[in-house]
């Protein structure tokens, strides 16, 4: 099984989106949510932006500032902050593993906000223990029952959960 950012970011938003999205059953693409962060992320930090893709990770922004390498992360609101906040300590803990020593910068270009994470050890064995947990979600023969969150209404998994 290989982990992706994706994995840990909807490790904190559903339970049930983990065990879809691990078995590669797509959201519906045309869910305008989901298309507004895709606009958002192709449109955001034109200038700056160089996507980069490293072993099964795709981190949208990497750039050198004062001698250090800045990974970012861009979402379209601060609303799952947590979960995007694992996502990129995710990445910067891949990279440490790689040997690479970098900063995250965790993006909203709609509320012109930035959130500076850098990777601690409480972080890394909270990611070992999310990692454990979303085995244990894979590994389960059906998808975990549906749970309503505050993100139900606007999830591209809405209608496989609540028709």
């Amino acid at each position: 099984m290989h982990f992706t950012g994706t994995l840990i970011w909807y490790y904190y938003i559903c339970p049930r989106e983990v065990w879809l999205i691990a078995r590669q059953i797509t959201p519906w693409q045309e869910n305008p949510f989901i298309e507004i962060g895709r606009l958002i992320s192709e449109e955001a930090y034109k200038n700056e932006r160089k996507e980069i893709h490293v072993e099964n990770m795709i981190i949208d922004l990497i750039k050198s500032e004062d001698g250090n390498i800045i990974i970012g992360e861009i979402k379209k609101s601060s609303k799952f902050v947590k979960s995007a906040k694992m996502q990129l300590a995710y990445y910067l803990w891949r990279l440490k593993l790689l040997g690479i020593k970098a900063i995250g910068h965790l993006l909203f270009p709609k509320e012109k906000k930035k959130i500076i994470v850098t990777l601690t050890e409480e972080l890394e064995e909270e990611l070992l223990k999310a990692q454990k947990e979303i085995l244990e979600i894979i590994k389960m023969e059906i998808p975990p029952p549906p749970k309503r969150v505050q993100y139900c209404s606007k999830c591209g998994y809405m209608e496989l959960c609540w028709s």
